[in-house]
């Protein structure tokens, strides 16, 4: 067992125990997001990207991608929403990935907690007979605010279902992502990131591991607009390299259209910049 999977049980039993306390009436000093008014929060935030970086992997195959995103916030804590955004044309995920989720957040002092659940999917995907593009996972986060205009976070997330962004029998799939965010001013804010991904499974699913580190600079402007650029490069092997550009389900007729290891962009770094709107 690894040292991350040791962690998990203790993780959800402070987050149940915290979410225990909240509907307890315990002092939280208020969920994350929404107003005290007992409504729930509607937003809306729509994105142009020069290109889709997730994790420090490509997946608009270097092109600008649209995004959209809504959520509902409700003053206890329980919040749900879902993200689209756009694909490269050459990308077997499809055109389009929609994403899904819900979930529990709050603070308690200075610490603030969330437990959620996430489903990606992947309309018009191609797949191998006996993978699936789509996935779901659950996430425990933790988030501590130090006295220095600082936050640290530690996330996990788990995949539940059998399969994993088309890799067959991945279950249990974990990615660790670490951050620090640092409030340079009241409108920018500098991100780091450090993530690790590891494949369950056997059969070689190992071979898809990864890790990938990122940092980036946020400025809010008036009116809901914000500017946004930032700097990612995952590492990995050939698996990695056929996660990015969506090769692994792919029919053996449609891997000669994809670029080998060699002359990927799997192991270059990647520039993002993005202008959003939240109305």
């Amino acid at each position: 067992m690894t040292p991350v999977q040791r962690l998990i049980p203790l993780a959800l039993a402070l987050l149940s125990t915290f979410a225990a306390d909240a509907h307890a009436g315990g002092s939280l000093g208020g969920p994350v997001g929404g107003p005290l008014s007992g409504e729930p929060a509607f937003s809306a935030t729509a994105t142009l990207a020069s290109q889709y970086v997730w994790r420090g992997i490509r997946r608009s195959d270097g092109r600008p991608a649209a995004q959209l995103g809504v959520n509902a916030a409700n003053p206890d804590g329980w919040s749900a929403g879902a993200w689209l955004s756009s694909l490269g044309n050459r990308n077997a995920d499809g055109w389009l990935e929609w994403d899904v989720y819900g979930g529990y957040s709050g603070k308690r002092g200075d610490l603030g907690y969330k437990l959620m659940a996430y489903y990606y999917g992947y309309p018009g995907a191609l797949a191998a007979a006996g993978a699936r593009r789509g996935y779901g996972e659950l996430v425990a986060g933790l988030n501590y605010k130090t006295a220095y205009a600082t936050s640290i976070n530690a996330t996990y997330y788990r995949t539940v279902t059998r399969d994993f962004s088309g890799i067959a029998n991945a279950r249990g799939t974990g990615y660790v992502d670490v951050g620090v965010r640092h409030a340079i001013d009241k409108a920018t804010t500098l991100n780091l990131h450090a993530g690790d991904g590891r494949v369950a499974g056997g059969n070689g699913n190992d071979a898809y591991n990864w890790r990938d580190v990122k940092a980036g600079l946020n400025h809010k402007l008036d009116s809901g607009w914000a500017l946004a650029a930032s700097y990612s490069r995952a590492y990995g092997g050939d698996g990695m390299v056929n996660l990015e550009r969506g090769t692994i389900a792919m029919p053996r007729g449609e891997l000669r259209t994809i670029p080998d290891a060699k002359n990927s962009k799997g192991s270059r770094g990647a520039v993002v910049l993005s202008l959003a709107r939240t109305f």
